[in-house]
């Protein structure tokens, strides 16, 4: 059987706009050439679901916060990681609202888990917050979550 209509969801992550809107144009381009390709009767109807502005850390509220959260919890149990291609709406805050915005994560992954995985090269592995397998360590994940939110608001707060 061959269908008359084909769906494909696509989820774009990228960390340049100039390199987003590339992507884009390209997968509009393959999409129109395929359809022409197999002759179909109509062209391919291309609908944008979400779209959100990157997330982008304020440099200078990356530091505040950087070295409230060393002070509070430690320097080494606070780490400074690259780019993330998480497609959240987060970066929708601090962009509409002019206002600077910091995205962190609070790690719950049993810490025996990760070196585990880690010395197997298997870090990968560990399955994340958008697996049915995700399963955080719910303590101290969540009471380190909670404080993180407070010393922060506190920082924010008390630095005006």
């Amino acid at each position: 059987m061959i269908t008359d209509e084909a769906i494909i969801k696509l989820n774009v992550r990228t960390f340049d706009e100039g390199v987003r809107a590339r992507v884009l144009a390209a997968i509009t381009r393959i999409v129109n050439a395929e359809a022409a390709a197999s002759g179909a009767p109509t062209p391919p109807e291309i609908t944008p679901l979400d779209r959100y502005p990157m997330a982008s850390n304020d440099e200078e509220a990356t530091e505040r916060l950087g070295a409230v959260f060393r002070a509070h919890f430690s320097a080494e149990r606070v780490h400074q990681v690259g780019p993330a291609s998480a497609s959240e709406d987060f970066g929708s805050f601090g962009s509409q609202w002019g206002v600077p915005s910091v995205f962190w994560f609070v790690g719950g992954t049993d810490p025996d888990v990760y070196a585990k995985a880690k010395a197997a090269n298997r870090i990968n592995e560990i399955p994340s917050n958008h697996s049915p397998r995700f399963l955080p360590v719910l303590h101290p994940t969540l009471k380190t979550g909670v404080e993180a939110m407070v010393v922060a608001a506190h920082a924010w707060l008390s630095a005006g």
